[in-house]
């Protein structure tokens, strides 16, 4: 059988079994404890799907990466380059305590170590920010020059 076709069987039956919770949300009526336990089982149900296919598109990128060396070589650049961008903006972050605009602390803004991460990830994304920003300028900037 052609993996096209077995792929196709797979989503079908997904499908139906999606379609299936879908339908004994709407038959549960305007009964609360039946909707509970119809959505639970679709919750859970895509829940479980989104583990399966988080679990599969790693192993696949893991086996392409070790069956082409060159793009595992650049993969991991490119993840040292994220490591050294978030160890640049870890230790550029302050740990000082979160206020409001009077200046007072608010709640669970205590100054240290957790204080120092958000403040860390918020310049880092700042950082991942500006790069896309100038990739996409740049990129633009070259196809007008084409």
């Amino acid at each position: 059988m052609d993996k096209s076709k077995i792929l196709t069987i797979v989503t079908a039956i997904l499908g139906v079994i999606g379609i299936f919770f879908f339908v004994r949300v709407l038959m549960a009526g305007d009964d609360t404890a039946a909707i509970d336990g119809a959505a639970s089982g679709f919750v859970n149900y895509g829940y479980y799907l989104l583990i399966i296919a988080v679990i599969i598109a790693v192993l696949m990128s893991v086996l392409n990466l070790i069956r082409n060396p060159k793009a595992l070589k650049k993969s991991l650049a490119g993840v040292l380059i994220l490591g050294v961008l978030l160890a640049i903006s870890y230790f550029t972050a302050s740990g000082d305590a979160v206020t409001d605009a009077l200046g007072n602390v608010i709640k669970d803004g205590e100054a240290g170590e957790v204080s120092k991460w958000i403040s860390a990830l918020i310049t880092f994304t700042f950082i991942l920010g500006t790069i896309t920003l100038i990739a996409i300028v740049g990129g633009f900037v070259k196809s007008l020059i084409k």
